[in-house]
């Protein structure tokens, strides 16, 4: 048997260049020290594209818009987060009890969401991550279910424990019903007590 090339399959995307992939990088990390200076509302196509020393098209043929380039910010920071999860120091990563480390996957999920709040309401999708965070989150927490010998429906079970990690629940809580955090990471400790009783 001969080795060849294979043809992409039909539909899939192409290869990112190599230049292209720096021009990426070069504009998410020039809008996340935008963020950082400005916040998300003080950022603009213009700045970024100032910051990272390109032209504005460049920017708009990347993220089409505001709201895609700030949904790939968030994806951007979405990544840093997850490693720690995947292979991080315990008890958020690899290495502790697996309730000890869904204790601190909420308590870090809970930070890692104030954190960048206006960066989430800014990329869309009614202040939500992309499906494939909420897909990884999803998937960690059902292992982590499924260590603790919790039986039952486990993806409908870790969405339970997840909404209440999101956006829009937590902007209720906290800025409507004005529950201090600590109430609202009390609350959702023992609802994760409750789902592994």
């Amino acid at each position: 048997m001969t080795d060849r090339t294979l043809l992409p399959l039909v539909g899939s995307p192409a290869p990112e260049r190599a230049d292209a992939a720096r021009n990426r990088e070069a504009l998410l990390q020039a809008a996340r020290r935008l963020v950082a200076e400005h916040g998300a509302g003080g950022v603009t196509m213009e700045r970024v594209a100032a910051e990272a020393g390109v032209g504005k098209g460049t920017v708009f043929r990347r993220f089409e818009s505001r709201e895609g380039l700030m949904a790939a910010l968030v994806d951007h920071l979405e990544t840093d987060w997850q490693a720690s999860v995947i292979s991080g120091p315990p008890p958020l990563g690899p290495g502790a009890p697996p309730l000890d480390r869904l204790l601190a996957f909420g308590r870090s999920r809970l930070e890692t969401t104030l954190v960048h709040a206006d960066l989430i309401r800014a990329a869309g999708r009614a202040g939500s991550r992309s499906y494939a965070a909420y897909s990884f989150v999803s998937m960690h927490v059902r292992y982590l279910l499924r260590e603790l010998g919790v039986s039952g429906d486990l993806p409908i079970l870790a969405t339970a424990l997840l909404a209440p990690l999101e956006i829009p629940i937590l902007d209720q809580q906290l800025t409507v019903e004005g529950f201090p955090i600590d109430r609202v990471h009390a609350g959702w400790v023992d609802l994760a007590r409750r789902v592994i009783s």
